[in-house]
């Protein structure tokens, strides 16, 4: 019987398993800092406040979550999308890099290479890295959420399972599920601040994350929910994402709470700011879209300084009621779907 050939002749060499692929940890940290700078003020704002080597890993994250971003969406650092034709394609290439990153091998792409190091040095699991790659899927393929579970659903990928990689950073035990659920409730509420800002913004790029039964109940007509005549309707909807981010921005204090105290700092300004996006968008009403809701430099530095005390007296209330959504069913959801 002929002996069957090896794949690989017994002289080829694999690559060494190396954190980042081998590249330096100075040189990925900087490229890092420069893409949080470019890619996010606000949350590049709120890094600063972390220990050094907190911010630092929460800096070599971030590259992962911006570039992966930018790849699905084919775009620059959150700028204007770029053609959409072979999304999947695209999603499947983030899949392979970041499993390579995973495995210490290199991958030719500074961001993947900077995952690779900080889950390394943090414990970050493939399976927390595969929950924030299936938001970037339903895009690619063209989803809407039907229901409200459903944009719970899309908002635990895109940004709940990003908190709760956030949390294992800033030293969570992966064990410690209740503080997970918490990183996750931030998550959330950001990414409902998000949606609430963008809906215009989205419509224009042919997306839209309002739930159809929310369409359906307002008598909206299919593709015409920014229309002039139906901005009172869009500005009832918003309420609507902000009562949702107000939930889960509650319920995130809760485990901001138990942050050693810097990294809590950091995440309750964070919080400040982002939701106080949300809340300027229900103040606008219909109006809310007719420019873009921002903070200015002078808010960061306010809502930076009101989180110190905050962090400082370190006494968050216990909502009344917990939100409705939370992680394990969210995950099950998308298990199931």
């Amino acid at each position: 019987m002929p002996r069957e050939r090896p794949l690989a002749p017994d002289y080829v060499r694999h690559t060494p398993s190396q954190p980042g692929g081998g590249r330096n940890r100075a040189a990925l940290v900087e490229k890092a800092r420069l893409s949080i700078k470019q890619g996010s003020k606000s949350f590049s704002a709120a890094s600063r406040l972390f220990d050094r080597t907190t911010r630092e890993r929460v800096w070599l994250l971030y590259a992962w979550c911006r570039r992966c971003d930018d790849l699905a969406d084919a775009q620059e650092h959150g700028g204007e999308l770029g053609d959409q034709a072979g999304a999947l394609d695209r999603v499947e290439a983030i899949r392979v890099l970041t499993r390579r990153a995973l495995d210490g091998q290199p991958t030719a792409d500074v961001a993947f290479d900077a995952f690779g190091l900080v889950a390394r040095e943090c414990g970050i699991t493939q399976a927390m890295a595969d929950d924030v790659i299936a938001g970037f899927a339903l895009d690619a393929q063209d989803w809407r959420p039907r229901s409200e579970g459903d944009l719970l659903r899309y908002c635990y990928h895109v940004a709940g399972a990003v908190g709760v990689m956030m949390a294992v950073v800033m030293g969570v035990s992966p064990l410690d599920e209740d503080t997970l659920d918490r990183a996750c409730d931030l998550g959330l509420a950001f990414q409902l601040a998000n949606i609430a800002r963008d809906i215009v913004e989205d419509d224009a790029a042919d997306r839209c994350y309002l739930p159809v039964e929310w369409l359906v109940e307002e008598d909206i007509e299919p593709g015409q929910h920014t229309k002039p005549h139906h901005r009172q309707e869009l500005a009832d909807m918003a309420t609507q994402l902000v009562a949702l981010m107000e939930a889960h921005e509650a319920a995130a204090r809760i485990g901001a709470a138990r942050l050693p105290f810097r990294s809590r700092w950091a995440v309750l300004s964070a919080a400040r700011i982002y939701s106080e996006i949300g809340r300027e968008v229900r103040r606008r009403g219909a109006a809310a879209w007719d420019y873009r809701v921002s903070t200015s430099k002078s808010d960061k530095i306010r809502h930076a300084a009101a989180a110190f005390f905050e962090a400082l007296a370190n006494n968050p209330p216990h909502p009344s009621e917990m939100p409705r959504w939370t992680r394990a069913n969210l995950a099950e959801r998308a298990a199931s779907a």
